[in-house]
């Protein structure tokens, strides 16, 4: 082949990554062999520690055709070709490739749920320093109605479990082994796919071998999962960033977070959140492409499989570089707590005005809202806030647009206008409420103990596993004479 066209077709680059992974998919294969009695005890042992010293002397270059190859060549040429040229009995690359993906995955998507674990650490102690610190909830980009901004925290806290869940149940799906599935259609040897799969700690084989060699849909799957997190997160950073503008003022960003103007001097450009808001667009773009790639392939492998890969591996990069970042900077994130001095803030009480008209006065609610409507209208056409409002005035609007003589007390405007008051009447399951905002963050505290305890029980299988193995090769390695003694699938 043309050295033009070898250095195109190539995936040496992105195969740096799985360099470990390969390693370990070879040691485990041969182990099964040599417990298989399909290589002889000296051969497997020869080869075990051949792969044994490669991870630290291999370094991967532009003229290995892939890691695979490259793997195997130099295994080769560490114990010559009568004993290496067994390494590959029994398998293919199409299964080790998917085999070495998954197990790669398998750590970047436990250290990404880490982080977003860690995002929402972050945002819960932040939440309780703000249980009681008043903002304004918006719809339409207008001030609506008073929340805190805990409750506001909260929100993109259960997004996050969300967006956790999907990643956990994705996991699942990538937990299964290729391994003994072949170039397609398995082998004529009598090997012990599960025997496999228990050394690189999987949870279960794929079953289907065309399947197993050919299926990228936990790729899909994952890049699915990243793409709605990236929303997820884009839209934190959107809020934010308008929120330290000086038409917002609600939050201001820590100094290490932000930069100047290179010729306004009064400017503090919020540049991490908008380069975050920027990168979070890349993973979609990562998911769509891996969609394009795939849905005109035939069934079996083919190489446009490989470049499907690295953008998964682009999308796990910035969606964890964006995650620690968010963390850092909310960690360090200031509120503003007189955010309800702003005069049009005064109208988002507006609901509660009607509401106290519907239970104190038997005004229907429709009626109501059409009162409190005609009343916010007259004080903005006259330049004031709805603290200004009096019972005359609303008399007044009542008499004219419901043809109804309405009393109300001055102590019923005065509590139904105050924003601290309409936080704490909303205390239904899930309002803004101090008691009920209270009670979320407790509850999300232990989901996030559980959610730790998952992950830690997945590190923990991993590092089983891996010992497993290594005690297995060390075993074949230097007890030659007892290589095979045991049971087959032992």
């Amino acid at each position: 082949m043309r050295e033009d066209v070898v250095k195109f077709t190539s995936s040496i680059e992105s195969d740096k990554k799985l360099l470990k992974e390969v390693i370990r998919i070879n040691e485990a294969h041969v182990v099964m062999l040599t417990q298989r009695k399909i290589i002889e005890q000296k051969t497997g042992s020869e080869i075990l520690g051949a792969l044994r010293m490669l991870e630290k002397r291999l370094r991967l270059k532009r003229s290995h055709e892939d890691v695979h190859m490259a793997v195997e060549e130099e295994t080769t040429r560490a114990v010559g070709l009568e004993t290496g040229g067994n390494m590959h009995v029994a398998k293919s690359r199409n299964d080790q490739v998917s085999t070495a993906i998954r197990m790669a995955l398998r750590e970047e998507l436990l250290n990404l749920m880490d982080s977003i674990i860690k995002l929402q650490d972050a945002m819960m102690e932040l939440s309780e320093e703000h249980v009681q610190t008043i903002i304004p909830g918006y719809t339409h980009l207008q001030p609506a109605q008073p929340i805190t901004f805990a409750h506001y925290l909260l929100s993109f806290m259960d997004a996050l479990n969300r967006d956790l869940d999907r990643l956990d149940d994705a996991y699942r799906r990538v937990d299964q082994c290729p391994m003994g599935a072949g170039a397609l259609a398995t082998t004529s040897f009598p090997i012990s796919r599960e025997r496999v799969a228990d050394l690189l700690g999987f949870s279960e084989i794929i079953e289907n071998s065309l399947d197993a060699v050919s299926s990228r849909d936990f790729i899909l799957e994952t890049l699915a999962s990243l793409s709605i997190l990236a929303v997820n997160l884009s839209r934190l950073v959107e809020d934010l960033i308008l929120w330290c503008t000086s038409e917002f003022r609600m939050i201001d960003l820590p100094d290490e977070f932000a930069s100047t103007s290179s010729i306004m001097p009064q400017k503090k450009n919020p540049e991490t959140l908008e380069i975050t808001r920027a990168r979070t667009s890349h993973i979609l773009g990562d998911v769509v492409s891996a969609l394009a790639s795939m849905k005109a392939l035939p069934s079996g492998y083919n190489l446009d499989l490989q470049e499907v890969t690295p953008k998964l591996w682009d999308a796990l990069d910035t969606a964890g570089a964006s995650l620690r970042i968010l963390r850092s900077l909310i960690l360090s994130l200031k509120v503003r707590k007189d955010v309800f001095q702003r005069l049009d803030l005064s109208f988002t009480t507006a609901t509660e005005l009607a509401n106290m008209l519907v239970r104190k006065y038997n005004i229907p609610f429709r009626t109501a809202h059409g009162i409190v409507g005609r009343v916010v209208k007259d004080l903005v056409e006259n330049n004031q806030s709805l603290s200004e409002v009096t019972p005359e005035k609303l008399d007044e609007v009542a008499r004219k647009i419901a043809g109804i003589s309405l009393k109300a007390k001055p102590e019923d405007l005065v509590s139904a206008l105050n924003p601290r008051e309409f936080v704490e009447s909303h205390g239904a399951r899930g309002g803004p409420s101090k008691t009920e905002v209270s009670r979320m963050i407790e509850v999300r505290k232990k989901l996030l103990i559980r959610s730790k305890g998952r992950i830690s029980e997945k590190k923990e299988k991993l590092r089983h596993a891996q010992k497993m193995l290594t005690q297995a090769v060390y075993s074949h390695i230097h007890k030659p004479q007892d290589l095979g003694a045991g049971a087959p699938d032992a």
